[in-house]
């Protein structure tokens, strides 16, 4: 079973959409109570969380993806979209340079489509699958925002051969964003 862990305020609209979208892949998904992020993961001089701090205090017991609306950072980079352990149970995404508010864009889904291409990607690396070289594989790896919405948010067929050796998905569905 896959987990939703908010940390402190998130966007509950995009946490319903991801919660039903991700279990039509993955199957079932249960949203937690959000919980306050880590206050000793906060680095005043950047002002952004330490994203591999905030990773390592999350819930163990099953796969976990932790969602949180602050800005984060990871060793040698300015900024992350998200972490995960590779081969591991825990993955994390921020939503804050998703917003398309933040690109002048107008959002009509946008925000959903980005957030859900974070978590595909981060659940990935959760299961084994590191960067792919398919600029439009949800697997490659995002220098920016228009990387990731150049990407689609299902994986290759390389990647989806990958996975299928340990686990079970559903790619074959239209997107709701209502």
């Amino acid at each position: 079973m896959i987990t939703i862990q908010p940390l402190g305020f998130v966007n509950s609209s995009v946490l319903k959409f991801l919660e039903k979208t991700l279990s039509k892949v993955f199957g079932k998904v249960k949203m937690l109570n959000p919980i306050e992020i880590p206050k000793e993961c906060y680095n005043k001089l950047r002002r952004q969380y330490f994203s591999t701090c905030i990773l390592f205090r999350l819930p163990s017991n099953n796969i976990t993806l932790g969602i949180t609306e602050h800005d984060m950072y990871a060793n040698n980079l300015n900024f992350i979209f998200g972490e995960a352990e590779l081969n591991g149970k825990r993955a994390i995404i921020s939503l804050y340079r998703l917003k398309p508010e933040l690109y002048g864009q107008k959002d009509d889904g946008l925000f959903k489509l980005r957030s859900l291409k974070e978590a595909m990607h981060e659940f990935g690396h959760v299961f084994g699958l590191k960067h792919c070289e398919n600029k439009r594989c949800v697997m490659y790896f995002s220098n920016s925002i228009f990387d990731t919405d150049f990407k689609d948010w299902k994986y290759c067929q390389k990647c989806r051969a990958l996975l299928s050796k340990k686990i079970n998905i559903n790619l074959e569905f239209d997107l709701e964003f209502d």
